[in-house]
């Protein structure tokens, strides 16, 4: 069986171990039933795990670019810098109106 047909590529079953043992990690911490300082060295395995995993991150936008790139060599990503606005009612135009004086805003309340 050849590289390619053993599963997914090292990066991609690497990183998914990785948020697996974070999760049992933070899983773990929120039980509330370890010591303090198994805790601690919990603590540290995961930031050390969101390290690697921030690397991984790395290696595969550096890849992305790579793909996207006409020529071979890395060339920016780009992203949209801010999320398109939700859709929904455009808002309300404001109604200019006639100043009213004492009974006359009385007469306007519905009750």
């Amino acid at each position: 069986m050849s590289a390619s047909q053993k599963g997914p590529p090292q990066g991609q079953g690497q990183y998914a171990e990785l948020v697996q043992r974070l999760g049992q990690i933070v899983e773990a911490l929120e039980g509330g039933e370890l010591s303090l300082e198994t805790s601690l060295d919990r603590f540290a395995e995961g930031v050390t795990l969101v390290k690697q995993g921030e690397a991984l991150l790395a290696q595969a936008e550096k890849r992305i670019e790579q793909l996207l790139s006409d020529d071979g060599r890395t060339a920016p990503l780009r992203l949209p810098d801010a999320a398109p606005a939700p859709a929904g009612p455009a808002p309300a135009a404001k109604v200019a109106r006639k100043p009213t004086t004492g009974q006359d805003e009385l007469d306007d309340v519905p009750f």
